[in-house]
């Protein structure tokens, strides 16, 4: 696995020797998978604590849901949900905290509260400010794939060739992104699990994650309690799985110990401490 050193501020990020874990802290009363328990300031950061304390690298904070069909919230809503958090956790913990959003204003207002990177799902397009936002403030940013929008992505996702067009419009971005003054080592690729892609779809892209990893960049996936996994799950014994159900853990794991041997630097999680002890192990192993 090609490895690369992320300098950015007061952080260094070395990625590839040893998966580097992205916890996911989603202060919104309506994410698919734990909508609801972190929306208040004192449950959101004592979630935070608890990550970095299990072991996250990153932790990852947003304030609007991204799940299938969800519905857009205002800017300032945005703004009051992350903010407040963002600004107590920088001050309490050791990790860079990336903020999760497509909004130029609410990614300003996120790094000069303490965040370190941008996560920006829709590849800096939603809102054509985010690039300058990144490249003033020399903060990594992750730029992913989605094919339509999270009220529109789930509805027909269809590919000619899902491999190319995704490596293809990955590259572009990040073309676009260099060209806009945002450095070639601070760009980081997420093809997008679950973002306009079918149940087949997802389980391809994690089998070729490689050719994702050959654009020469480092690689972030996100498939922690996906629907792709409990679909899968739910066929095999004829009912559904929901996210919380343990099945769904040990099915991330699994989607987690592929993409990491297919080429993933980065992986984006909501258990970290049960995904540490694993990719402990595989990262062991890959590396003896």
């Amino acid at each position: 696995m090609q490895q690369f050193t992320l300098k950015f501020g007061r952080f260094c990020l070395e990625l590839g020797r040893e998966t580097c874990l992205m916890g996911i802290l989603n202060t919104t009363p309506d994410s698919f998978s734990d909508g609801g328990k972190f929306n208040s300031f004192d449950t959101a950061v004592c979630q935070g604590l608890k990550l970095a304390e299990a072991g996250a690298h990153i932790l990852d904070i947003g304030g609007e849901s991204s799940r299938p069909f969800a519905q857009p919230v205002s800017e300032q809503e945005e703004l009051d949900r992350v903010i407040p958090v963002i600004e107590h956790l920088a001050q309490r913990i050791e990790i860079p905290i990336s903020i999760d959003t497509v909004k130029a204003v609410v990614a300003q207002e996120a790094v000069q509260a303490g965040a370190a990177m941008i996560n920006d799902i829709s590849a800096m397009e939603k809102d054509l400010k985010m690039a300058a936002v990144a490249a003033r403030s020399r903060v990594p940013v992750i730029l992913m794939h989605m094919q339509g929008t999270p009220q529109t992505m789930q509805v027909d996702p269809d590919y000619t060739d899902l491999m190319r067009e995704i490596t293809q419009y990955l590259e572009h971005r990040a073309k676009v992104a260099v060209d806009s003054g945002i450095s070639p080592g601070h760009i980081i690729l997420d093809p997008g699990i679950g973002f306009g892609k079918t149940v087949h779809h997802n389980l391809v892209l994690i089998n070729h994650l490689e050719k994702v990893a050959a654009l020469g960049f480092p690689v972030l996936i996100g498939p922690s309690r996906k629907s792709f996994i409990r679909s899968v799950l739910s066929d095999k014994q004829a009912r559904p799985v929901e996210p919380g159900h343990v099945k769904t853990e040990y099915g991330t794991l699994a989607a987690v110990a592929a993409s990491v041997l297919n080429g993933a630097h980065i992986v984006r999680v909501h258990d970290v401490e049960k995904v540490k002890s694993f990719t402990s192990i595989i990262d062991a192993i890959r590396n003896a």
